[in-house]
């Protein structure tokens, strides 16, 4: 198994604040990692360590089999990073900031021409290339940042927090782009979010709460340690059911005009269904989900 980021032990403090708390994660080479918490559990600060945008405490980090703290100008030309606030001119032109950009890496300038061509083509770029990046809607402005940040070719993309304030549709074509690059080029990505919805499609997932982590696992792994599935029962009130119920000591509790029974597992509701198959006639089985997991390990809602 090939991990291309691995940290151990890794602390930042700012005063009296433990903003990262001793953590260790390893992310597996391609694919899409997610780093999922509230603002402010640490999220940010742990990637701009990464990336060498702040010095940690203490620690040790590896991208791509260097350690940061002997290799860190190779390690710059393996990672790209897309910060929450954009870092381009907004007096230049699309085309401008990604010549500029391109500029910073060691490329040729026919290869800078051609990682830029087929940028523009991949985020659809053609029609705004000549346009001042400052009057640009929220949704280019993010197409440019993340073009931006893949113009010398990195094996690491950081997006932290990307889609944050962006429309549903830009958002979902964002996502389309990115897991076409993680399929097509082996890209990984490494993703901050308190998004729950950018989780499910990952690989792998850490939870980190107050500089801690909390939990860490697949989305599948996840909801099977911590989430549980639902039985709902469809139905006004019906002395029947809840004497039906009681009497087999099942919990339950009613509202909006079902009954609601947690499961262990999902073999169970048909354990309660069998207990009078016609009076349970009208239910649903509601799957556990992330929400669930990120409340149930961190005692707070996303």
């Amino acid at each position: 198994m090939e991990y291309i980021i691995k940290t151990e032990n890794l602390s930042k403090s700012f005063n009296e604040i433990k903003a990262v708390d001793n953590i260790s994660f390893k992310v597996k080479k391609g694919g899409l990692f997610a780093f999922l918490g509230l603002n402010g559990a640490g999220k940010s600060t742990t990637i701009n360590m990464i990336t060498q945008i702040i010095s940690k405490d203490s620690g040790t980090i590896f991208i791509n089999g260097h350690n940061i703290d002997e290799n860190s100008e190779v390690i710059k030309n393996d990672i790209g990073i897309v910060f929450q606030n954009s870092v381009l001119d907004s007096e230049l032109t699309v085309l401008q900031n990604l010549n500029s950009r391109a500029s910073l890496y060691n490329l040729t300038k026919d290869e800078a021409k051609r990682n830029i061509l087929e940028l523009v083509d991949l985020f659809e770029l053609t029609s705004i290339l000549n346009r001042s990046y400052g009057v640009l809607s929220g949704g280019q402005k993010r197409r440019v940042d993340i073009a931006r940040a893949l113009i010398h070719k990195p094996k690491i993309l950081f997006l932290d927090e990307p889609t944050t304030g962006l429309d549903p549709v830009t958002r979902v074509k964002v996502w389309e782009i990115v897991h076409k690059l993680i399929k097509n080029d082996g890209l990984t990505v490494f993703l901050t979010t308190h998004y729950m919805e950018e989780v499910l499609n990952s690989n792998y997932v850490v939870i980190i709460d107050e500089g801690k982590i909390v939990a860490e696992g697949t989305t599948d792994n996840l909801k099977d340690r911590y989430a549980y599935d639902v039985l709902r029962i469809i139905s006004k009130r019906n002395e029947k059911i809840e004497n039906k119920l009681t009497k087999n000591k099942v919990i339950f509790n009613y509202q909006n005009e079902c009954y609601y029974v947690n499961l262990k597992h999902s073999r169970e509701a048909l354990n309660i269904l069998n207990l009078d198959p016609g009076l349970f006639s009208n239910f649903e089985v509601i799957k556990g989900n992330m929400d669930q997991v990120f409340l149930n390990v961190t005692g707070k809602e996303l």
